[in-house]
């Protein structure tokens, strides 16, 4: 049986875990036992010695490189990673989550990328463990884990409120009676059984609340936990003369994670191609685009710089493939210094602004707030790391609602009609002129090589013709 820890290393056996580790000393030395397990994992992959943890720090490093590559990586190789989800490596696992949380919580605080990072690659690989399992074993893990979390007999909705207030849950997934929130079969049988008529109480059960809720909510909550926890040891660490080396040199080692290069998917619109992120390329741009950049001569200046070209220009520069992704991105994670947006992405919007009649800025300054805002970084003048994560970075409007609010920008040309979203349009429309331009290239190598073989022919006739003369 799955010890709850493996899914929850918060728990009380995951936090008892940690309070039996010896000394620290042990978390950077070889552990052979460790190391055995990972190459004997079923369906493990290992082609080089970097593949396997060796210790502790490794061990964490690993978890958190799974994620990051199989996030961004379209070369990803899931069973580089297989041990992460053999139960076997559990009390390795349990370690190497604490000492992450602690090294990101220390150097990094509770709203930084690292954290956010920290945590969704949490809740992802819960989900992945709880795939692994058979049915029954799924069952009774999630129910189990569950019942620590919610541990009160009866479940206020407001028990839930740091969930709610952060958006991990939505108030409609979850199934209420009088304020109290329904998880049982049971409790779900007595309360709601008499209410409904011709339905079957345990296929509603199911349809309403099920396995599917449950492990919603025991994600959300160890997710919630998680972020917790870091926000914790930040502060702690701030009363500290001097946090732990140990910590600090695996703070170093999450950073050179996570600026590592990889290759991003792409191309929501179709087309077959991939999309790259790199400098824009205006001549991919589609005509509602083009015209938002000219400026906006008559009403809706504001919704087409703020609320269109912001989210446009922003992902279309750093995230083109945002729609492909089943995850949540800050700019940071694209610009971890913020240098494409200061150098490229917000000239090219105040640009905008600056053509509309009149100028955007003149009479309504309060707008480059509100673009900070739509990218994520706060209601604030200066757009800085610190304040990332205060609101949401906005993504592109779709073709439907272009329209709907700003019919004057939408001219369809002949490409729009296979796309419903202008990121869309841009992605498809990059992967078609990179074709061009390669095919052109290859004929342009082809003519070159016929004109350089004629050259060729016609010196060494020459040379020929002046043997025979002689």
């Amino acid at each position: 049986m799955v010890g709850v820890s493996f899914i929850n290393p918060l728990s009380m056996e995951g936090r008892e875990r940690v309070r039996q580790l010896g000394s620290l000393d042990s978390l950077i030395q070889d552990n052979p036992e460790l190391i055995e397990l990972v190459t004997r994992s079923k369906s493990q992959d290992i082609s080089e010695d970097q593949d396997i943890p060796r210790n502790y720090l490794e061990m964490a490093l690993k978890r958190l490189e799974w994620y990051v590559k199989k996030r961004n990586d379209r070369d990803f190789n899931y069973r580089k990673f297989a041990f992460l989800f053999q139960e076997d490596i559990e009390k390795y696992d349990i370690i190497s989550f604490y000492l992450l949380s602690q090294a990101i919580g220390v150097r990094f605080g509770p709203n930084s990328r690292e954290s956010r990072l920290m945590v969704e690659s949490q809740g992802s690989l819960i989900q992945n463990r709880l795939e692994e399992l058979n049915s029954r074993e799924r069952t009774e893990i999630v129910l189990k884990a569950l019942q620590e979390l919610l541990s009160q007999e009866t479940v206020k909705w407001t028990f839930f409120e740091n969930l709610l207030s952060s958006r991990r849950i939505q108030l409609s997934d979850l199934v209420l009676d009088q304020g109290e929130v329904i998880m049982d079969r049971e409790d779900f049988r007595n309360r709601f059984g008499s209410r409904l008529q011709h339905r079957d109480p345990d296929k509603m059960y199911q349809l309403l609340i099920g396995q599917e809720l449950q492990e919603l909510i025991l994600i959300r909550m160890v997710m919630q936990q998680t972020e917790n926890y870091m926000a914790e040891v930040h502060e702690k660490a701030r009363l500290m003369v001097e946090p732990n080396p140990l910590l600090l040199e695996l703070a170093d080692k999450v950073t050179e994670i996570l600026i590592q290069p990889t290759t991003s998917y792409g191309g929501s619109g179709g087309g077959g191609g991939y999309s790259y992120t790199g400098p824009l390329n205006r001549e991919a741009f589609p005509p509602c685009v083009k015209n938002a950049l000219e400026g906006i001569k008559s009403g809706g200046r504001n919704d087409a710089i703020v609320l269109f070209i912001t989210p446009f220009v922003s992902y279309a520069r750093l995230c083109p493939d945002i729609f492909k992704q089943n995850v949540t991105v800050q700019v940071s994670d694209k610009d971890p210094e913020l240098q494409v947006v200061h150098n490229e992405v917000l000239p090219l919007i105040y640009e905008a602004a600056e053509r509309c009649v009149p100028p955007l800025f003149e009479d309504q300054p309060q707008e480059k707030i509100n673009i900070n805002a739509k990218l994520g970084f706060g209601m604030h003048s200066n757009l800085k790391l610190e304040n990332e994560g205060e609101t949401k970075w906005y993504t592109p409007m779709s073709c439907e609602k272009i329209k709907l609010h700003l019919p004057h920008l939408c001219r369809p040309d002949e490409d729009c009609k296979k796309i419903g979203n202008p990121l869309s349009y841009y992605n498809r429309k990059n992967w078609i002129l990179s074709k061009e331009r390669t095919e052109s290239e290859d004929n342009v190598g082809k003519e070159g090589y016929n004109e350089e073989k004629e050259k060729e022919d016609q010196a060494n006739g020459w040379i020929e013709v002046k043997k025979d003369d002689a």
